[in-house]
């Protein structure tokens, strides 16, 4: 039992995101399959309800995988020290890695193993926003007609914004519409890892048949290219093949690729042929979408006041804006309470961006004259200069965002005639953030002398 069990996890960890993995599923043990009527052992009868109503198909499937014959299936708590440490070696997170390798070489499981991608990444899961809308409208023109207007695909963002999400979702799709396509995804480091070895083994030329047979190659987090000439050079090779061939090519990264060091200008140029598309961080409304969306995924009850608490709380992606989201649920069940009634209580601790509270307006200026070299005189003068103008800006785009001042305070503050002008350069800065990655790396610089 052992083995299924550990078996079956490594399958359901696939299907789930890796917060509702760790919460559902990191304690929980398989106490019997005697005549097919199966029992899982779980820590508390909470964890009996929401695995009933929201796993029981995910588990049943896992475990008929396992050739587990289910007529059945039911939860049991453990006592405090009833299958204790085999609970423990079943959940550990090191040995359940090590099966999902044996289980996708055995037999077939909802992941297409052999495409890379993951079958719970689609496109109807995707939250549509002000973030993202461009970047999805394409994505959708992928699907309808593959290696035509958006190719090659090139796809950029931070970290936990769902760039790994629409481009498997790409693929998904294009094989949910053409079983016969061969979709290839694969993150940039496994390439070159992989191509290392083919080398050593002197299989160098069947490592490029195989991607040169491709429909879809998908590359995830290209800016690990950076030092790996030789990968460069193979990569460039086979996306001029296949883009002569009018196969479609999907790259992400979370930047442009001319700010990737040592990436080679060719390369960098081919990638953004039809252009980049970025994915932002969502905004208040977008936040609010994503949650409602996830509840309702879920089917969670949770209050709009509560959607609104966690997403004006939550200012870094929508990663952890989902496992924000998801610890206050399973507070909200363990301890009887609505999650609104958590957040008026007072129990719920959502992660603010560290702000000092006694940051002033005067402060902030002083740091970014500091930075950029410049006198606070000359920074809040009428200077038309570019870097001077480029640091009143940038000045104000913090008073705005980090302090949130009004316009005409802002005004007020770095000596410029309206609050007009405030307007346009708050935007300006907001506009060139979201290509000039230079520029927020200096902000991010900045920041971190006013906080640190």
């Amino acid at each position: 039992m052992y083995d299924v069990w550990q078996n079956a996890l490594a399958e359901i960890e696939q299907q789930i995101s890796p917060a509702n993995f760790s919460t559902w599923f990191q304690d929980t043990s398989l106490i019997s399959t005697q005549d097919g009527m199966i029992v899982i052992g779980v820590k508390n009868t909470f964890y009996v309800k929401q695995l009933r109503s929201r796993y029981s198909s995910l588990i049943t499937t896992a475990l008929k995988n396992n050739n587990v014959e289910i007529k059945s299936l039911d939860f049991e708590v453990k006592s405090p020290t009833k299958n204790k440490s085999r609970s423990r070696e079943i959940t550990t997170p090191v040995d359940i890695k090590k099966r999902i390798k044996t289980i996708k070489d055995s037999r077939n499981t909802s992941l297409t193993t052999n495409t890379g991608l993951n079958s719970k990444y689609t496109i109807d899961n995707f939250v549509v926003g002000s973030n993202n809308d461009l970047a999805v409208s394409a994505a959708r023109s992928i699907i309808d007609s593959p290696g035509d207007r958006y190719n090659p695909f090139f796809l950029y963002g931070g970290s936990g914004l769902g760039k790994t999400h629409l481009v498997q979702a790409i693929g998904n799709e294009l094989l949910k519409r053409n079983p016969n396509l061969k979709v290839f995804y694969t993150p940039i480091s496994h390439f070159y890892s992989d191509f290392i070895d083919a080398v050593r083994a002197g299989k160098g030329k069947e490592f490029n048949l195989k991607f040169r047979k491709l429909d879809c190659l998908i590359i995830d987090d290209f800016q690990y290219i950076v030092g790996k000439e030789k990968s460069q050079e193979e990569f460039f090779n086979i996306f001029n093949d296949l883009y002569q061939l009018n196969k479609q090519i999907i790259v992400t990264s979370d930047r442009l690729p001319s700010q990737i060091k040592t990436v080679d200008e060719r390369l960098a140029n081919r990638l953004t042929w039809a252009g980049a598309f970025d994915l932002q961080l969502p905004k208040f409304e977008d936040k609010c979408a994503i949650l409602r969306a996830k509840a309702e995924l879920l089917g969670a009850e949770i209050e709009p006041e509560a959607i609104e608490y966690i997403a004006e709380n939550v200012n870094t992606n929508i990663r952890d804006l989902e496992g924000e989201f998801s610890t206050i649920l399973l507070m909200s069940e363990v301890r009887g309470l609505t999650p609104l009634e958590l957040i008026n209580k007072g129990a719920v601790n959502v992660n603010r961006p560290t702000k000092l509270p006694s940051i002033s307006s005067k402060q902030v200026i002083e740091k970014v004259a500091k930075y950029y070299q410049l006198s606070i005189k000359e920074m809040c003068g009428k200077s038309r200069v570019a870097h001077i103008k480029t640091a009143r800006q940038v000045a104000m785009f913090l008073l705005s965002k980090e302090l949130k001042l009004s316009t005409n305070k802002i005004a007020a503050e770095v000596g410029v005639k309206d609050h007009t002008t405030v307007m346009h350069g708050i935007k300006k800065i907001s506009t060139d953030l979201k290509l000039n990655f230079t520029l927020r790396d200096q902000i991010e610089e900045i920041k971190e002398s006013i906080y640190g």
